[in-house]
């Protein structure tokens, strides 16, 4: 690495060595706006602890992405390119991270295209690098892209330890010096046998955060909440969605504060005295015959749904959400392993994964939420009569449970 080095002091790796390029990258505006950009959205009003940024993220995964490209015995070149790109993959992040990403058209990946290739960010890295290779690298693609954006990749592993570590919630912490030191790329990285049991350890503990943290059902509701109020600022130009990236937390819940939108100014007002909407009727998904069925439910039938319940009770239809959790995809399931010269799918080397696979679908669920204080009218809700649900699988409660007996 060339150029002087310095230190960032992190609190889940200790001392990260950046160089004097990589540090000039850290300078630019575009790059400082992470720190003012939450890793984990709302998140800390359900964990007081989870205020950590994209800026600690993404340094994180520069220093695991180094890690692993030293260990994969990468050139220097390609070390400081896996490195940069590492730093760099989640600069298009909105405000909030995923929760204002869930209303864009575009993903993050695109607007950090952007980021990289259209503003003045471009000029810096071009004095060392080929903006297009760390544009593939961030989307996963070409011989390096695996180690950033694949499926045991270097972003995820930083951002279960770190969301871990920030919340209290003990389920992240994984062996990644363990997988890093077992991974060789290929086609795609490959791990070795002697890291299987530190790669289950990695996927039992997203399984565990899933609904602890992504997916816990106060999450999802702050998050609807926000979502609702975002999609209606940007669809009265209050806010230009194709400027996204240049906001951050601040100057949202500045603008939900004082803009002219009223729905917009109570919600940030709920949201900022932690007054949310509550939980009248939820639905585990492993109560159906076929969970996945839940997934081709459109957003129009829930807004649908919505309405009719609004008028059915007589509530405010902006006050009424359907939420379904999101897919529980656990891409790393997908993950090569090599034994003895052969490749298999992690799933069919572990049935520690394998029943993970088998038992993601008894975390997600469907719920509605409205405020508290119409809480007392759903006591007899019955939302099949507003949704097309799938068939109920009476059989199934005992099979699933079975699985997660074997998982320990």
């Amino acid at each position: 690495m060339s150029g002087k080095k310095k230190f960032i002091r992190d609190s889940v790796y200790g001392d990260i060595n950046i160089s004097k390029f990589e540090e000039r990258v850290m300078d630019m505006p575009q790059f400082q706006r992470l720190r003012r950009i939450k890793q984990l959205g709302l998140i800390s009003l359900i964990y007081p602890g989870a205020n950590h940024t994209r800026f600690e993220h993404c340094v994180g995964t520069m220093n695991l992405g180094s890690k692993l490209a030293t260990e994969l015995d990468l050139s220097k070149d390609e070390i400081e390119l896996v490195r940069i790109s590492a730093l760099l993959h989640d600069i298009g992040h909105g405000p909030f991270s995923h929760v204002s990403e869930g209303v864009l058209s575009v993903p993050h990946e695109e607007l950090t295209k952007y980021v990289v290739t259209k503003t003045s960010m471009r000029d810096l890295l071009e004095e060392k690098f080929d903006v297009n290779d760390i544009v593939d690298i961030v989307n996963g693609n070409g011989h390096l892209g695996p180690i950033v954006s694949g499926e045991l990749d270097v972003d995820r592993m930083d951002y279960l330890l770190r969301d871990s570590h920030n919340t209290g919630v003990a389920y992240g912490v994984i062996d990644y010096e363990r997988i890093i030191s077992n991974l060789k790329l290929e086609d795609g990285l490959i791990l070795n046998i002697k890291g299987v049991q530190a790669a289950e350890g990695a996927l039992v503990s997203r399984y565990f955060m899933y609904p602890s943290v992504y997916q816990h059902h106060t999450t999802r509701i702050v998050n609807s909440m926000f979502r609702r109020s975002l999609k209606k600022v940007i669809d009265e130009g209050i806010i230009k969605e194709k400027d996204i990236y240049k906001y951050d937390d601040n100057d949202i819940v500045s603008i939900f504060r004082n803009c002219e939108n009223r729905y917009a100014n109570e919600i940030m007002s709920r949201l900022d005295n932690r007054k949310l909407l509550k939980r009248v009727k939820t639905i585990r998904l492993d109560n159906f015959k076929i969970p996945e069925k839940m997934y081709k439910i459109e957003s129009e039938e829930l807004r649908k749904a919505e309405q009719e319940i609004a008028e059915d009770y007589d509530i405010n239809k902006d006050y009424v959400f359907i939420n379904i959790a999101e897919y529980p995809r656990f891409d790393e399931m997908k993950t090569q392993v090599d034994l003895d010269g052969k490749l298999y799918p992690l799933t069919e080397i572990s049935n520690i994964i394998s029943a993970l696979s088998k038992a993601r679908f008894n975390i997600p669920d469907i719920s509605v939420y409205v405020p508290e204080s119409e809480k007392p009218k759903f006591e007899k809700f019955k939302l099949e009569q507003y949704l097309d649900l799938p068939e109920i699988d009476k059989e199934k409660f005992h099979g699933i449970h079975y699985d997660q007996i074997k998982l320990f």
